[in-house]
């Protein structure tokens, strides 16, 4: 009993961090036990955000102005190789598992890839600077923000149509579907929109802090982050109210995307700081870990050991 124990014990992969460093070409992995990082993994220019593959066999990050996916091994966070496509900001595969969407925030196009091969379905031009994106949960809809044009452009994936565009503020970014509706963060504001899917209207806003950059959804569905970059502040918000429940302070940080460990601890990219923060949402104390430059996405490995769809946005 006692080797069988101890051959599981060995045979149990680590809790990797992958890190996005989108200011030195480079992922930082962080052993999430001995919270130190234990290889950097070259890229070519600007890795942003990230895209488990439905198979969960294959992590891929964007590269956006390297004009590549890196794909990594999503158990390990070894280099698997890359793609060319153009652009890759922001992406992510459609409940169905059946496209591959992707922003292209520099050259101002949403392309639909099939998912298996990744080839071009479908290219739009919807408007300045495409940023965040999800989807609702039959997969036939997709929400984008627009940065520069301060609009959120809903897409039919099924018509492969622009199904609306709803102004909603400057620079808007991430995007959430939840409880039937979209969530938008607008940067340039100091609040969160809520949009009806079906007509793109403006529901309600709610407060979170000066420039709201992306929205998390715990596993449990308990609370709302959202990550106020340039106000330097993390926020929860009541799932159901929208109404802000705490607030964690990050001064000139530059919170920016997290994940949610088996522990519950909070693992942050703080763009402006060069680090990552992992943080006890109790007590409101958190430890940092030195990454590379302007660090952006951050997946964790232990997001594998759930069931059901896992996304950057609902972890």
């Amino acid at each position: 009993m006692a080797l069988r124990s101890g051959v599981a014990n060995a045979a149990a992969p680590p809790s990797l961090a992958i890190v996005m460093n989108s200011g030195e070409a480079s992922v930082s992995v962080i052993d999430m036990a001995s919270r130190k990082v234990i290889r950097t993994l070259p890229t070519l220019r600007e890795p942003s955000h990230w895209a488990l593959s439905p198979d969960r066999n294959k992590l891929y990050i964007a590269d956006a102005s390297g004009n590549a996916l890196f794909v990594v091994d999503p158990h390990t966070a070894t280099a698997i190789g890359h793609k060319t496509i153009a652009d890759p900001y922001q992406l992510g595969f459609t409940p169905d598992h059946r496209y591959l969407v992707v922003n292209a925030l520099r050259l101002d196009y949403v392309d639909v890839y099939n998912a298996v091969d990744l080839s071009l379905v479908k290219r739009f031009s919807p408007g300045s600077m495409p940023s965040h994106l999800d989807f609702s949960p039959d997969s036939r809809w997709s929400f984008n923000s627009m940065q520069g044009s301060g609009t959120v452009v809903s897409f039919d994936l099924t018509t492969m149509a622009i199904r609306w565009k709803t102004k909603v503020g400057s620079t808007p970014a991430g995007v959430l579907w939840h409880n039937g509706k979209v969530l938008v963060c607008v940067m340039g504001t100091d609040h969160v929109v809520e949009l009806d899917p079906v007509t793109g209207q403006v529901l309600r806003t709610a407060k979170t802090g000066i420039g709201p950059h992306n929205i998390f959804l715990t596993p449990d569905g308990s609370t709302l982050y959202v990550s106020n970059r340039i106000g330097g502040s993390l926020v929860a918000l009541d799932p159901t109210t929208l109404a802000v429940r705490r607030t964690y302070p990050f001064h000139a940080a530059g919170p920016d995307d997290i994940g949610v460990a088996p522990d519950g601890k909070l693992w942050i990219t703080l763009r402006f700081r060069e680090q990552v923060a992992v943080l006890d949402p109790q007590t409101g104390a958190y430890d940092t870990i030195d990454v590379g430059r302007s660090p952006h996405g951050i997946f964790l490995t232990t997001e594998m050991s759930r069931a059901g769809l896992v996304t950057a946005e609902t972890l």
